[in-house]
């Protein structure tokens, strides 16, 4: 028997054995349509269907959502979402070659993330199922043939990995829990928020936004999988911008993050932190501008989060490594140095909480149904594996966890809670001492300190520059000898990665968390990045864009009463 032939027995007899009643404490009303209607749909395109699918699998996503945004005092909108998104997977060929196998860096688009009844009616949501396996169906078939024709005239990939792994079915049912939102008073702390940055003049505009949403996954699959998982998630952002006088756009912001609303900071914490973004905004307006620099510095741990997400997360997601389009900076070095060997790098999606914060990256099944677990990415420098789906990579045939998407994406291997780990850390004292001796040993006139950023991107594909850029908000100049540290605007950090892994020179001891929203190929996803603050022997800066219009001609218009 050929090898084709033994998987796609394999998944029959997986199925076959789902199809057994299980007994489940929780009640599932959801999860029974859509294994029933799986169980049809799967059945009947095996007997009748050519190509024959050999895996199936039924995701619907529930959001509930609320939330509301104000400024100066009133408020600008109120958002309430409740929603139901469905999935389909349909595989046809094997787990060896199928459709979704990428071809000169084509990425495979076959679900639509289609709206389907809040209600667990049969009748509608099976229509939806039937409905929607029959269009994935007939697109898969399609890209299978066309796979296999240009797979007879190209080039082999250099990755000979399967397109599909086998894994063991997970079974884990959760209740639906509903949204639960203290709307009154988050609409009252978003009035009076938002009103205090009335009191900062050079604020051109400002935003307070509070959200609150609650999901449920739903998963079955032809294999067995079926699982119901869930989790809140909660937030407070808070956005200034402004003009400098030579037409520089700057902003500042601040967000605070938790799985429900009970878990925000209270109302002093928030009216602190607001009145720091419109304090660093003010002072930012006022502050020099910076000319591109190469020279020492030290990224405070949130900072040096997002620096890790950027240049090197997205370096290790699996699918990368088989895309022979991507630049693979990587691909072949498991089991080699790739950081400082006094660092080590995990990715632990089952961690809810770090260094007093929660963090945004958890889950407890991934978007394909697995298990999520700790994965040890690299060791002393030494790496040793990659983030990966269902998708396997050669020499890793199996997922470990990492399978994510958004509503109406294709799963792909992506980043989770970026944990950086450090057995050279420091006081943060000394970490600024080391910095000072780093600027005189360079006999550079100044270093510098980020203290805030807002996010970064990277460019990963081969065609592009394999390059990265962080955005801060809030970065001083440090000077040797002893002059308190200065503000300064408009510096933006850039660079390529290898170059700059190698300049990482001893990091703090204290972890800082970032938690966001990361987006690529398969949507945005939530995650979280946490690691100490980094000493960086040579970081380059560049000089952000200057509008060309000016700051406001016309006088700004004071709250009646208050002295100009």
């Amino acid at each position: 028997m050929d090898v084709r032939g033994f998987l796609a027995i394999l998944a029959t007899l997986l199925w076959a054995g789902a199809a057994t009643p299980q007994p489940n404490p929780v009640d599932a009303p959801l999860l029974d349509i859509l294994e029933k209607e799986l169980r049809r749909n799967f059945e009947a395109l095996r007997e009748k269907a050519d190509p024959k699918p050999y895996f199936i699998s039924y995701a619907v996503t529930e959001q509930e959502s609320w939330g509301v945004s104000a400024s100066l005092g009133a408020i600008l909108n109120e958002m309430r979402s409740h929603r139901r998104y469905l999935d389909v997977s349909v595989r046809v060929g094997s787990p060896e070659l199928d459709n979704y196998r990428r071809v000169q860096g084509e990425v495979p688009q076959f679900t639509g993330g289609v709206l389907v009844t809040l209600d667990d009616e049969p009748d509608a949501l099976r229509r939806r199922l039937w409905q929607e396996t029959g269009r994935v169906y007939r697109l898969a078939a399609q890209r299978l043939t066309d796979i296999t024709t240009r797979t007879q005239v190209k080039l082999a990939a250099t990755d000979t990995s399967h397109d599909f792994s086998i894994e063991e079915p997970s079974r884990h049912v959760e209740p639906r829990a509903p949204l639960k939102v203290p709307e009154a008073e988050w609409t009252a702390r978003a009035r009076s928020l938002s009103a205090l940055f009335s009191n900062y003049p050079l604020v051109i505009s400002s935003t307070v936004r509070f959200m609150a949403q609650r999901e449920t996954r739903s998963i079955v699959t032809s294999e067995g999988t079926r699982v119901q998982s869930g989790r809140g998630y909660a937030r407070v952002m808070f956005n200034a911008q402004g003009k400098a006088a030579d037409g520089m756009n700057l902003g500042t912001g601040e967000s605070f993050e938790a799985e429900t609303p009970a878990g925000l900071p209270a109302a002093a914490a928030l009216e602190k932190a607001a009145h720091a973004v419109a304090g660093d905004l003010t002072a930012l307006l006022r502050a020099p501008a910076v000319e591109p620099f190469v020279g020492p510095a030290i990224l405070s741990g949130r900072a040096a989060g997002v620096f890790f997400h950027e240049i090197f997360g997205h370096r290790v997601e699996g699918h990368r490594q088989k895309d022979d389009t991507e630049g693979q900076t990587f691909t072949r070095s498991v089991g080699e140095k790739v950081l400082p060997e006094f660092l080590s790098v995990v990715f632990d999606p089952t961690l809810r909480k770090l260094a007093g914060t929660e963090l945004n990256g958890w889950y407890a099944y991934d978007d394909e149904g697995v298990k999520a677990r700790r994965v040890n990415l690299v060791e002393h420098g030494i790496l040793k594996t990659f983030l990966l789906s269902r998708s396997p990579v050669e020499g890793f045939p199996n997922s470990n966890g990492h399978g994510r998407r958004q509503p109406g994406r294709e799963v792909m291997a992506r980043q989770s809670n970026l944990i950086v780990e450090s057995s050279k850390a420091v006081p943060e004292a000394r970490l600024r001492e080391l910095l000072i001796e780093e600027i005189k040993r360079q006999k550079k006139p100044y270093g510098y300190y980020f203290e805030h950023v807002t996010g970064g991107f990277t460019t990963t594909g081969r065609r592009g520059v394999q390059a990265f850029t962080v955005i801060p908000l809030v970065v001083y100049r440090v000077y040797p000898d002893g002059r308190p540290d200065e503000l300064v605007r408009g510096a933006d950090i850039v660079g390529t990665p290898l170059a700059s892994f190698g300049k990482i020179l001893a990091t703090s001891d204290r972890p800082g968390v970032f938690n966001g929203y990361c987006g690529a190929e398969s949507g945005a996803v939530p995650v979280a990045a946490v690691s100490p603050a980094l000493l960086i022997s040579e970081i380059e800066i560049q000089k952000k864009e200057v509008a060309k219009d000016r700051p406001p001609l016309l006088p700004r218009p004071d709250a009646e009463g208050r002295p100009r």
